[in-house]
C-alpha cells in the first residue's frame, strides 16, 4: 500500500487501474461488476473502463456497493455502483477519479492545500450503513427494527481476540453467560432459557458469512481478526432465519480476497493481569492475487494465551484458569466473469482451558478437589456462489460444522472422594440455501429462497471416582488404597466407575420462505413475509441403563415430524427526511428434543415466541442518530434446564412466560474527532404460567435458602435477563508530529442484576457489574503501537453464579471479572 502524493489530506491508496483512459467513440464500454467491497469493484470497473480509481481513505474499502452492468460509462456505473453507501466519487481530472466520504459525484473540484499530518476521515454515517443479513441490502435507517453494526475496522486487535465478548461489549441487547470462552450461550433482547448448554437449539442464530455456525452448541467465540463487519439483529428472524432465532441473529462478515493487490499484515502482543499470569498474543495475515481479476487467496492464523488469576486453596495452585486458543482460516474466491463470484473457505479454531473460572469467595479463590478442564475444537468449511444482474443477486452457499466440546464439573461431595462428572458433546451440521434477491434505490426489494439443514449432537456423559490424593487415601488402578498402622500396610477395596446414559439428537429442516418491501408511497414501506418449515426430529438414548427402561416408552427412543409456518409483517413511515418511525410483529421457533437426567428420559416439546415491535429511528446526519425501541414478547412452551436431585441438568418445559424490553442508542459526534456513542437496555421477564415440573421443583425444595421469589406472583424472572445494561464509548483522534496520529478509545459498560436460572436451586442473583477500558494507538497506516487496558477500577463482581451445578447445594458460586490488564501490541502492515 502507497500513500497518494497528489491526493486530499488523508491516507489514501490507489489500488485500482491503468494510468490512461480509454475513450470509445460512439458507444459506452460494457460494464459488469458484481456486488462486492469497495475496493475490489473499483478494480474491476477501472479495468473494463480504463479509467483511474483511487481512494481517499483505506477504511472505505471494505464497504459494500451494488452490482452495475451494461453499456455505460465510468461516471453513470460509479454513480450507480455508490448510491447509498455514503461515499461518492470526485472526478479529478480525464478519467481519473477519487472515492471519498458523503459527497456528490461532480466533475473536476478545485483540489484543497494539504495538511501537515494525514489525519483518519470519520466513520460512514448511521443513515449509509447497508445491513446484508436482511438478505437484500437494506439501508439501515430504512429497516423495520432494531439493529446494530459494527464495522471491522472499528475493531481493536486487543478486541479482535476477544471473540464473543467484543459483541457484548459493543452491543446493549447482547448478554452471555460466562462459563468460559467457548462454553457460553449468548442471548438477545432477554430471550433466554437457561444457562446450561445441553440439547436445546440456541435462541440466538450465529451466522459466519452466509452459514449458520452452531445450533445445540456452545458459541464457539471465533476470533474476529480480519472482519468486514459484524451485523446484531433483534429478534424474532423466523421469516428469513428460521428455528433458533428467538432472539435475534448475529452475522458475521469476513473479509473476502482482493484481486487488486499483494498485502500481508502482522500483530503481537503482551498481556499483563494484575493478581494473575501474563499471556499474550500473535497472528499474521496475507493476500496474494494468484490470477488477475480472476482469482485471489486470503489466510489468517492466529494464537492467543490468557493467562490465569483463579488460585485453588485445596489443591495449593495459583492462577489455574489460564486459557490457550489457536486458529485459522483461509478463503479462495474466483471471479470468472458475467457477474459470477466463487468463494471457497475454511476456519479452524480450537480453545483450551485448563480449568474453570469461578471462584467461591470474594479473593479470586476457590477450593475444589481436582481439575475441571475444557475444550472446544470448531471447523467450518463453506462454499458460496454468486451471481449478479445489476440490482439482483443470486447466492448458493453450502456449509459443514464440526463441533467438539469437552467439559470437567467437579461432583465431590462434602467429605467424600473426588468425583468428576465429564460431558463430552459432538455436533455436525451440514446446511444448504439457495436464494434470489433484488434491492432497489428506493427501498423496495425481495427475496425468496429455499434451504436444507441436518444436524447431529451426540452428549456422553460420565461419572466417576479421579485418581487423585484425598485426606491420605489415593484412588489408583480401579482401587482405593491407604496406610495402616504404622508397619505402613496396605488395604485394598475396588469401586466401579458409574456411566451415565448419554443423548442423540437428529434435525432435518426443509424450508421455503420469501420476503417483500413495497415503497407506494414516498414516506411509506410495507414489508411482509412468510416461512414454511418441515421438520423430523429424531432423539435417542445412549448406553441407557435397564434401571431407566421403565421411564420413557418406545425404548428410548423415538420420532416426529413438525410443520410450521412463520408470518412476519412491518410498516415503515418516513414522515420527514431523517426520521423513521415502524411497527413489526414476528415470530420464531425451536423444535423439541430429548433429555436425560439422572433417573428419568424424556421428551421436552418445542417453543415458539411472537414479537411486536414499534420504534422511531433519527438519522441526523454525521452528528447526531439515535434510535429507540420497545417490544413485547410472548413465549410459549419454555425450553430451560433445571437442576434435579443429584445436580445433573435435565431439560424440560417449563411453561409459558413473557418479556417487555425497551431499549435507546445514541451516536453523537461534537467535533469533527470527537464520536461519542451510548445505549441503554431495559427488560422485564416473567413466567407467567409455570409448568406443573416447575411447581413441582418448588414444592420439593425442603433446604436451603427460601424460595427467591413470593408465592403471590405468577411465577419467577427469565434466566440470565438484566434488568437494565448499558454501555458508553468514546473515540477521539488527533495529530501527534507530522508523521503519526493519535487515537483514544474509551468504554464502560454495566450489567444489571438477574439470576442464574429458574427453580429454587438455581435462582441465585448475579450482575450489577461494571467494566471499563481504554485503548491508545500511535502510529500510522503502516505501523502502530498499542496499549490497551481493561477493568481499570480493579472490579471483581459476579458475572455468572455457576462454576459446577453438582456444588450449587453447598457453596457459593461466582465468577469474578478478569482483574485489571495492559496489554502492549505492535502491528505493522506490508
Amino acid at each position: 500500500m502507497r500513500t497518494a502524493k497528489y491526493l486530499l489530506p488523508t491516507l489514501c491508496l490507489i489500488v485500482a487501474t491503468s494510468a490512461e483512459a480509454r475513450h470509445v467513440s460512439g458507444h459506452a464500454p460494457s460494464v459488469s461488476v458484481p456486488a462486492t467491497q469497495l475496493d475490489a469493484a473499483i478494480v474491476i470497473l477501472g479495468r473494463q473502463t480504463g479509467v483511474s480509481i483511487g481512494l481517499r481513505d483505506r477504511r472505505i474499502a471494505t464497504i459494500r456497493v451494488r452490482a452495475v452492468s451494461g453499456r455505460i460509462d465510468a461516471v453513470k456505473a460509479l454513480d450507480r455502483m455508490l448510491r447509498g453507501t455514503g461515499v461518492a466519487a470526485v472526478q479529478v481530472s480525464p478519467g481519473v477519479f477519487v472515492i471519498e466520504a458523503s459527497v456528490p459525484l461532480r466533475p473536476k473540484p478545485k483540489p484543497p492545500s494539504r495538511p501537515a499530518v494525514p489525519m483518519p476521515e470519520p466513520q460512514p454515517v448511521m443513515d449509509d450503513i447497508i445491513v446484508t443479513a436482511a438478505k437484500y441490502d437494506r439501508r439501515l435507517r430504512d429497516l423495520p427494527g432494531m439493529a446494530a453494526v459494527i464495522q471491522g475496522r472499528d475493531l481493536s486487535l486487543a478486541e479482535g481476540g476477544q471473540g464473543s465478548d467484543a459483541i457484548e461489549a459493543r452491543v446493549a441487547s447482547v448478554a452471555s453467560t460466562h462459563l468460559g470462552a467457548g462454553r457460553n450461550k449468548l442471548f438477545i433482547r432477554g430471550v433466554a432459557d437457561s444457562s446450561f448448554t445441553g440439547p436445546t437449539q440456541s435462541t440466538v442464530g450465529q451466522y459466519w458469512g452466509d452459514t449458520r455456525i452452531n445450533y445445540s452448541a456452545p458459541d464457539p467465540s471465533l476470533r474476529l481478526y480480519d472482519v468486514r463487519s459484524i451485523e446484531v439483529l433483534e429478534g424474532p428472524q423466523g421469516t428469513l432465519y428460521g428455528a433458533g432465532s428467538l432472539g435475534g441473529i448475529i452475522r458475521i462478515v469476513p473479509e473476502a480476497p482482493d484481486m487488486g493487490i499483494v498485502a500481508a499484515r502482522g500483530w503481537s502482543g503482551l498481556a499483563f493481569t494484575e493478581h494473575g499470569k501474563p499471556g499474550g498474543d500473535a497472528g499474521a495475515l496475507v493476500n496474494l492475487p494468484i490470477a488477475d481479476d480472476t482469482l485471489a487467496l486470503r489466510a489468517l492464523a492466529y494464537g492467543g494465551i490468557d493467562g490465569g488469576y483463579i488460585d485453588d486453596r485445596r489443591r495449593g495452585l495459583t492462577d489455574v484458569n489460564r486459557v490457550e486458543t489457536i486458529g485459522g482460516r483461509a478463503a479462495l474466491r474466483a471471479t470468472p466473469g458475467d457477474g459470477w463470484t466463487i468463494d471457497l473457505s475454511g476456519n479452524f479454531q480450537r480453545i483450551s482451558g485448563d480449568d474453570a473460572q469461578y471462584a467461591d469467595r470474594h479473593d479470586l479463590s476457590r477450593s475444589s478437589a481436582l481439575a475441571q478442564p475444557y475444550r472446544n475444537d470448531y471447523l467450518l468449511g463453506e462454499l458460496v456462489i454468486g451471481k449478479d444482474w445489476g440490482a439482483t443477486r443470486l447466492i448458493s452457499s453450502t456449509g459443514v460444522v464440526d463441533q467438539y466440546v469437552a467439559e470437567r464439573f467437579d461432583a465431590t461431595p462434602p467429605g467424600g472422594l473426588a468425583k468428576a462428572y465429564d460431558q463430552v458433546s459432538r455436533i455436525r451440521m451440514i446446511s444448504s440455501e439457495t436464494r434470489l434477491s433484488h434491492s432497489g434505490d428506493n427501498g423496495d426489494g425481495w427475496v425468496i429462497g429455499a434451504s436444507l439443514l441436518s444436524t447431529t449432537t451426540r452428549q456422553d456423559r460420565t461419572y466417576d471416582l479421579q485418581f487423585v490424593p484425598i485426606g491420605g487415601v489415593t484412588v489408583l488402578d480401579g482401587m482405593v488404597t491407604g496406610s495402616v498402622g504404622s508397619s505402613g500396610s496396605l488395604i485394598a477395596v475396588p469401586f466401579f466407575t458409574s456411566g451415565v446414559v448419554g443423548v442423540r439428537n437428529r434435525v432435518d429442516e426443509a424450508t421455503l420462505y420469501g420476503e417483500a418491501t413495497i415503497v407506494p408511497l414516498p414516506w411509506l414501506s410495507l414489508t411482509g413475509g412468510g416461512r414454511l418449515t418441515h421438520s423430523r426430529l429424531s432423539g435417542r438414548a445412549l448406553d441407557r441403563p435397564e434401571a431407566l427402561a421403565f421411564r420413557l416408552d418406545q425404548e428410548a427412543q423415538g420420532r416426529r415430524t413438525e410443520t410450521r409456518f412463520l408470518p412476519s409483517l412491518a410498516i415503515s413511515l418516513h414522515p420527514a427526511g431523517p426520521v423513521t418511525a415502524f411497527v413489526r410483529y414476528q415470530q420464531g421457533y425451536r423444535p423439541g428434543g430429548l433429555s436425560v437426567g439422572t433417573d428419568i428420559i424424556q421428551y421436552y416439546k418445542g417453543d415458539a415466541v411472537e414479537t411486536g415491535e414499534v420504534g422511531l429511528r433519527y438519522a441526523g446526519g454525521d452528528r447526531f442518530d439515535v434510535a429507540v425501541t420497545l417490544a413485547h414478547t410472548r413465549w410459549r412452551d419454555i425450553q430451560a434446564d433445571l437442576i434435579d436431585a443429584s445436580g445433573f441438568p435435565v431439560t424440560a418445559n417449563i411453561g409459558d412466560g413473557r418479556i417487555t424490553s425497551a431499549g435507546i442508542s445514541v451516536r453523537w459526534r461534537p467535533l469533527p474527532r470527537l464520536d461519542l456513542q451510548g445505549s441503554v437496555y431495559f427488560n422485564n421477564s416473567e413466567v407467567t404460567t409455570p409448568s406443573t415440573i416447575l411447581v413441582a421443583a418448588y414444592a420439593a425444595d425442603r433446604v436451603g435458602p427460601p424460595m427467591p421469589y413470593a408465592a403471590d406472583r405468577a411465577g419467577p424472572s427469565l434466566p440470565n435477563v438484566a434488568d437494565a445494561s448499558g454501555l458508553v464509548r468514546a473515540r477521539y483522534s488527533a495529530p501527534i508530529g507530522r508523521a503519526y496520529y493519535l487515537t483514544l478509545d474509551a468504554n464502560a459498560r454495566y450489567v444489571g442484576q438477574s439470576r442464574l436460572g429458574i427453580g429454587p436451586i438455581l435462582g441465585r442473583p448475579q450482575g450489577n457489574t461494571l467494566d471499563t477500558g481504554v485503548e491508545l494507538r500511535i502510529g500510522d497506516e503502516r505501523r502502530g503501537l498499542t496499549l490497551s487496558l481493561t477493568n481499570l477500577l480493579d472490579k471483581e463482581g459476579n458475572r455468572f453464579a455457576l462454576g459446577s451445578p453438582f456444588l450449587m447445594g453447598g457453596s457459593n458460586q461466582i465468577t469474578p471479572l478478569r482483574p485489571r490488564s495492559i496489554r502492549i501490541g505492535f502491528d505493522a502492515n506490508f
